[in-house]
């Protein structure tokens, strides 16, 4: 992949599944609300971190490219 993502989740639309944690827990972690948050606000890309988001059931991540900001996902239309 050999882009750096910029990680941000919408914490008021995050339910607090854990999803995200199970599929990638170098990635992501849940406060003591239960709300996601990335362990890191810019990370190498990598493909935990890109299923974690897909498989988000309400869509809280948002990965984008580090410097152009082209959405990584949700995928522009």
């Amino acid at each position: 992949m050999g882009d750096r993502w910029q990680v941000v989740v919408d914490r008021s639309v995050c339910i607090g599944s854990g999803m995200c944690v199970a599929v990638s827990p170098d990635g992501f972690r849940l406060d003591s609300a239960r709300q996601s948050h990335p362990v890191a606000p810019e990370t190498d890309a990598a493909e935990g971190v890109l299923a974690a988001a897909e498989g988000c059931p309400v869509e809280a991540i948002t990965l984008t490219v580090v410097g152009s900001g082209e959405a990584v996902f949700p995928p522009q239309e």
